[in-house]
């Protein structure tokens, strides 16, 4: 069917929600916005189905999650009787109409006989998959829509592992989901006949105590902690969201107990009503927590987005300034310390190995060589990360050390196989300890880091273009970089592009080309003879188009001049000059 002709099936559906009724009859006044809504169905991404909360094939909608589980559940039965008892566990975060959605996921497996494990309440992401695991559940159902505006919720699901599924995997499920043609028709059980199925398990304070136990296990030197954790302050604001269930309660079982949480961004909030975003890359997420820290004098200030899988840090430099850090700066933090802390206690596996994906800062990867440590860069989404530490568990040849995106997300132990706001929240109080037993900040410690190593600097540069002709000019921009490769940026020569959709990698110096042995993802890469980068994706999850810069050079300032020409030339291509 054409968009017009879903939009009458949906008119004529007597069932329909009787609020997406309401909204589907104003939409008729505005034809742009009601073709938006139903023009194409929501797709999985690199991090699940996201999308506005409304009426539509294209919205987050009761409807769009039963078709979404639907297909899960076929995808269960094809893989036997075993699987479809061992049954999903299902979360979800502090946005709207997340609960509802959580109960419409587990209403719907009931209806093929599916046992569901859903949490009493609002929990964070990594917990969700670590529960998976935990439970033995064959899947996951994560209702989150991460650090998205408030309009929006989404849909993650994870694989026996506890990692989101990897692409072949993913290609299946979401054949399945495809094949439901009609959401609307899509059958659930009753709330009571779910209830009285015994097919519904509640949750909650059994899983929490297991996880937190397993959070332990990421505090390295506990001496450190007696030492500094009593004195050193520390600001935790989980902007509304799911963090506060239990980040405050993993500091204070790590020793940490100068922990102040933000009382107003403490409550979970499905408007985020003290935030323009709440996304702790923002710096404007930091408000609040920037005026607590400046009242009792903080050490750090720490930020989760609302599902707790994303964490973002400020430091105070010497003049009393708190800075707010980048992923890469955070995760360049914790590997270091990591590093030296492991060597210390004679505990650095020979083989070693930490994970980037590849649109991540080089400055881990100097860290990484430095301590002879194996780097191994992946496809953007963290399932790529999770992907390698199940091979790695299988086959033994490397030892899981440390695992990081540059969108603000980290992993340190592989009990979860998503990325973790809480293990990373007592992993960056332990490295705040280190450096304050010096008598230093962490902003002291990333400035000796650029020191030791080198300086770079990274900058994410998104562009958004909503709508249908939005997505066709994404694609176009993608073709136009692939078939007209640049000579440079900012004035310094390509010297090899990577195409990661294709899988070749052009040498420009040899003048020759090889296969990339990765799985086949819409990524442009282009190194510099210096050393720079540039790379330049379509979101998985959001109508935008993404660059990623990174430059490197013998100052800060000269990293500053790099992404700044970097960046023009980037624009230029975008307006078509």
């Amino acid at each position: 069917m054409n968009w017009k002709e879903t939009v009458e099936v949906w008119t004529n559906e007597d069932t329909l929600q009787s609020n997406l009724k309401e909204e589907l009859n104003a939409l008729k006044d505005n034809p742009e916005a009601l073709e938006d809504a139903f023009f194409a169905p929501l797709e999985f991404g690199t991090a699940g189905m996201r999308g506005v909360i409304g009426v539509g094939i294209n919205r987050m909608n009761q409807y769009t999650v039963r078709q979404a589980t639907e297909g899960l559940a076929l995808f269960m039965e094809e893989n036997g009787e075993e699987a479809k008892k061992r049954g999903v566990a299902i979360a979800y975060d502090s946005r709207h109409q997340s609960p509802v959605f959580a109960m419409e996921a587990a209403k719907t497996l009931g209806n093929h006989g599916i046992p569901s494990y859903v949490f009493e309440s609002l929990r964070p992401t990594p917990e969700l998959s670590f529960a998976v695991r935990h439970l033995n559940a064959f899947a996951g159902i994560m209702i989150t829509a991460s650090h998205n505006p408030p309009e929006y919720n989404g849909y993650k699901i994870y694989g026996e592992d506890g990692g989101q599924l990897p692409p072949k995997e993913a290609d299946a499920l979401t054949a399945y989901v495809r094949s439901v043609e009609n959401s609307l028709t899509v059958e659930v059980l009753s709330d009571e006949a779910l209830e009285e199925s015994g097919l519904l398990t509640m949750i909650g304070d059994e899983v929490d105590e297991a996880y937190l136990e397993r959070v332990k296990e990421v505090t390295i030197d506990h001496e450190l902690i007696k030492r500094v954790g009593k004195d050193m302050k520390l600001v935790y604001t989980p902007l509304h969201g799911t963090g506060g269930m239990l980040g405050e309660r993993a500091l204070k079982n790590a020793g940490f107990e100068g922990v102040t949480l933000e009382p107003k961004q403490a409550i979970p909030d499905a408007d985020f009503s003290t935030v323009k975003s709440p996304n702790p890359e923002e710096p404007g997420a930091f408000e609040y927590a920037i005026k607590l820290g400046k009242e009792i004098d903080a050490d750090v200030l720490v930020a989760s987005d609302p599902d707790a899988d994303r964490l973002g840090i400020a430091v105070k430099t010497s003049t009393g300034y708190y800075e707010v850090l980048t992923g890469n700066q955070i995760a360049s933090l914790m590997l270091h310390y990591l590093l030296t802390a492991k060597q210390e206690a004679d505990e650095l596996p020979r083989n070693g190995v930490v994970i980037k994906s590849i649109v991540s800062s080089e400055l881990p990867t100097t860290i990484a060589e430095s301590f002879d440590v194996k780097m191994l860069d992946v496809l953007t989404g963290f399932k790529f990360i999770a992907e390698k530490i199940k091979q790695y568990e299988q086959d033994q040849s490397q030892t899981f050390l440390f695992g990081f995106e540059e969108s603000y997300g980290y992993l340190v132990r592989p009990f979860v196989r998503d990325k973790d706001a809480i293990q990373a929240l007592v992993l960056i109080a332990e490295v705040a300890a280190f450096y304050k037993d010096k008598g230093y900040t962490l902003y002291d410690g990333l400035q000796d880091l650029y020191h030791k190593y080198g300086y770079y600097k990274e900058k994410t540069i998104s562009v958004k273009m909503a709508g249908i002709e939005g997505s066709a000019k994404i694609k176009a921009l993608m073709e136009k970089f692939r078939e007209e490769m640049p000579a440079e940026f900012g004035g310094i020569r390509i010297k090899m592009m990577e195409d990661f959709k294709t899988g070749k990698r052009i040498n420009n110096e040899t003048n020759s080309e090889e296969e990339i042995k990765m799985s086949s993802s819409d990524v442009l890469k282009y190194k510099l003879m210096d050393d720079s980068w540039i790379a330049v994706r379509p979101s998985g999850t959001e109508p935008k188009i993404k660059f990623y810069i990174g430059a490197k050079a013998e100052s800060m300032g000269e990293t500053k001049e790099k992404l700044a020409a970097f960046e023009a030339d980037i624009n230029k291509i975008v307006d078509g000059e």
